[in-house]
């Protein structure tokens, strides 16, 4: 059993404890959205079931071009050039340890005016827990290199 919060249809709001540590957010009986007794965040969006909600730690929209320059972020303190398609980003607060899952993706208007998404990202082997290195690479028909691009967006879950 566990602390429940229920939204009931006929009652209103009721409250049931017992000294489990859990605490489950129910709608009509039914459970929407539970914090178990490790402290995870677990919901059903509309996946079938509750699961743990696997959060993003840090994410960043920026400029590449010229002198690289911070749209939007969020859980990231600076972004570091480190030459041609080459990025550090730092986070303010430090992941737990190294073992996040990076994501990333550029797009460039400079071709026809018209935005194309054509690069290939990689996050480099060098991963730290208060930083992550990106490589944003173009690949190609005819050409592939690194390339600076006017929109860039990296995010980090763990």
């Amino acid at each position: 059993m566990a602390t429940i919060i229920n939204a009931d249809t006929s009652d209103g709001l009721k409250l049931t404890s017992d000294t489990s540590g859990q605490i489950d957010f129910q709608s009509a009986g039914s459970t929407k959205a539970l914090i178990d007794t490790s402290g995870n965040l677990k919901f059903n969006s509309g996946f079938g079931s509750v699961g743990t909600a696997y959060g993003c730690r840090a994410w960043i929209n920026f400029n590449g071009t010229g002198t690289p320059a911070i749209r939007a972020s969020g859980n990231v303190s600076s972004l570091t050039d480190n030459g041609t398609g080459g990025y550090t980003i730092n986070f303010a607060t430090n992941m737990p340890d190294i073992n996040y899952a990076a994501s990333s993706a550029g797009t460039d208007t400079a071709f026809g005016g018209a935005a194309f998404a054509r690069v290939v990202s990689i996050v480099s082997s060098t991963r730290a827990v208060g930083s992550v290195q990106v490589t944003m690479q173009y690949v190609g028909a005819s050409a592939a290199g690194y390339f600076d691009y006017d929109e860039n967006h990296v995010s980090i879950f763990r």
